[in-house]
């Protein structure tokens, strides 16, 4: 058929056009039938099928990870314990409410001990946490450069744990210097505080 005889055909006749009209526009009424079915009932489908894919590929890795974390549970398990116990054992060198005063002098005596002139000592609010409570000190120190370092050296060697920062070394007179610092030592909890601690949270 030609474009003439195509555009020559009357719509309202259909059931009399010629077979090869008849079979051409059933094939496009076919097509327009099969995308418009495509469009509006398969397109949602296709999305959510893409979709469960996605999630059965995100289902099956969390899958493995939690299979391998099964299978590793009693390593897992006894690594939690050697954690916990070294955790404890930290804590148990961390001073007590009631130790903190002589944890305090041993710092002052460290100083005296090495001959330093201490010009400030001055403890600071205490910060806290849910296990431990961070307490700063202040302090200026004048001595010989091997004298303040051998006190940062005892220091260090305190049985309970003092760090040194925030150093700043300025000159004095009878080539001595002065040293500005804060000693931070930590101190554990009472049980109260925890629980404190923890309703705070």
């Amino acid at each position: 058929m030609t474009l003439d005889e195509l555009r020559a055909l009357d719509p309202k006749d259909m059931p009399n056009w010629p077979f090869q009209a008849q079979v051409l526009m059933f094939i496009l009424l076919m097509a327009l039938a099969v995308g418009l079915g495509y469009f509006f009932v398969l397109g949602d489908q296709l999305d959510k099928l893409n979709q469960s894919r996605q999630q059965e590929a995100t289902l099956k890795q969390t899958f493995i990870d939690k299979k391998r974390q099964a299978v590793n549970l009693d390593a897992l398990q006894q690594q939690l314990k050697e954690i916990d116990a070294s955790f404890g054992a930290l804590l148990k060198q961390l001073p007590t409410k009631s130790d903190m005063d002589t944890l305090l002098t041993e710092i002052n005596q460290a100083g005296i001990g090495r001959g330093l002139q201490f010009d400030l000592f001055k403890p600071g609010t205490e910060t806290r946490t849910a296990e431990m409570a961070e307490v700063p000190i202040t302090i200026r120190l004048t001595g010989s450069y091997n004298d303040l370092a051998a006190f940062v050296n005892d220091v260090a060697q305190l049985s309970r744990i003092v760090t040194i920062s925030d150093i700043s070394l300025s000159p004095a007179s009878n080539n001595r210097l002065t040293m500005d610092a804060t000693a931070r030592t930590y101190r554990a909890l009472e049980p109260g505080e925890r629980m404190n601690a923890a309703a705070a949270k």
